[in-house]
């Protein structure tokens, strides 16, 4: 198991993006318990960033919508960043 560290803004637009788009709430709380058993599992296409993000990662939540994220894997934590369009989350 992983701990999921969530950021202030990681909260705030987790919030924000629930609110607007209440027809993924489920699929996105299951990323999240899938992210906090284990980033590695293949569905979730865990992929590094990069240019500016290189020390980044994301998960697709759908083809549109991705979570931004760090994980360390020594000490099992995944840092939960930002959540929103491709677009948004990488700008």
């Amino acid at each position: 198991m992983y701990t999921l560290h969530w950021t202030a803004y990681f909260t705030r637009a987790a919030k924000k993006f629930a609110k607007q788009h209440p027809e993924l709430k489920k699929n996105l709380a299951e990323i999240l318990r899938d992210l906090e058993e284990d980033p590695f599992q293949p569905h979730l296409d865990l992929h590094s960033l990069g240019g500016k993000l290189k020390d980044i990662k994301a998960v697709s939540l759908t083809y549109k919508y991705r979570i931004v994220l760090t994980v360390i894997v020594t000490d099992k934590e995944v840092t939960l960043l930002d959540i929103g369009s491709h677009d948004e989350v990488y700008r």
